[in-house]
């Protein structure tokens, strides 16, 4: 990149689902480390980009998606002075090129569009490499090198004290060890879930070792059946709290686990974000090796036994035994937690 052009505003587009997001913050992290006197601005989907807040190395948040992206930038003047687009939407790529002086995008099918842009990347083979890698390889026709590959969350300190506060009030601020639960994906992706019997042989077993665990039982509206039947087994020490919580309370929470135990999911991205011990779960169509969170202190992952490109996502994640999952608990919790860790 031409250093005589002073690079002073940046723009990075990154609209994508939690997890995606999550993966793309080392990439953005490189970026501001790039040019520590630039100030960057990334723009996200609305109901995700707030896993973003607070980040150091951003200079502002906020919310687009490709419908209003046809419909901003249109008057005079490019505010930014360099841009990324994280992704593939041609309308992102074209608001881009409406604010910014200099886009960098990866290779689109129009060539036309490719003139315009800045730099055009390579994109790498689907389920190539890891996600991160994938993120990071927009950088690469600037030659931008990472900065860490870890995932970024920060947690507010009003935020922290909400959570204290809910474990007080909750009357479970004492327990020990606290576990969180996970135990359903969106619904599109459903196969990465593993049985809700299995959760219950595992929670059991937990409480055998440790009879003051608690359980914190996280999730969304629509797996509500999944995690009341799971909560019901154990209704004196578990605390429901699917489609009760934000986004950034549910973080907040998980920030105070001894351990998290999840299915490959979005605030399993986000657990690996906030860098506590944590067991995951991966199908083998969506194996660690492509999404578990890279340079974590202590992460536990659990793959399919099948797990490679030649697994279907019809295999069942009941070939996961609860066996193999315990002494991934056990391992983690001898290794980090102590009665008074948190």
């Amino acid at each position: 990149m031409d250093e005589a052009v002073p690079v002073r505003s940046i723009l990075a587009i990154v609209v994508s689902r939690i997890g995606d997001t999550l993966l793309a913050t080392p990439a953005l992290r490189a970026i501001a480390g790039a040019w520590p006197d630039a100030e960057l601005t990334c723009l996200g989907h609305p109901k995700r980009v707030e896993v973003l807040q607070n980040l150091p190395f951003l200079k502002r948040v906020g919310a687009i998606t490709k419908t209003r992206a046809r419909l901003r930038g249109r008057l005079p003047g490019r505010r930014h002075d360099l841009a990324f687009v994280f992704g593939h939407d041609r309308e992102l790529i074209e608001y881009a090129l409406r604010v910014a002086r200099r886009v960098v995008a990866f290779r689109q099918a129009d060539e036309a569009l490719n003139r315009r842009l800045y730099k055009a990347a390579e994109r790498p083979a689907h389920q190539g490499g890891h996600a991160v890698q994938y993120q990071l390889a927009l950088l690469a026709p600037l030659g931008i090198a990472a900065r860490g590959l870890a995932l970024s969350y920060r947690v507010s300190e009003e935020e922290a004290r909400w959570a204290e506060g809910e474990l007080r009030a909750q009357r479970i601020d004492g327990a020990g060890p606290l576990v969180g639960l996970q135990i359903a994906s969106f619904p599109t992706k459903g196969y990465r879930d593993w049985p809700v019997e299995s959760f219950v042989d595992l929670c059991r077993r937990i409480r055998a070792r440790h009879p003051a665990a608690h359980f914190l039982i996280f999730g969304g509206k629509l797996e509500r059946e999944r995690t009341t039947r799971l909560h019901g087994q154990f209704p004196e020490c578990s605390t429901l709290y699917a489609g009760r919580l934000t986004l950034r309370q549910t973080a907040a929470l998980m920030d105070r686990l001894d351990l998290y135990i999840g299915v490959d999911t979005g605030p399993t991205h986000i657990m690996g974000a906030l860098h506590r011990p944590m067991v995951s779960l991966y199908h083998g169509h969506s194996p660690s090796w492509l999404l578990a969170p890279l340079e974590h202190p202590c992460l536990y992952a659990v793959d399919h036994p099948d797990a490679g490109p030649a697994c279907s996502p019809d295999a069942p994640m009941a070939a996961i035994t609860v066996d193999r999952v315990w002494a991934r608990v056990l391992e983690a919790l001898e290794r980090h937690y102590t009665p008074s860790g948190r």
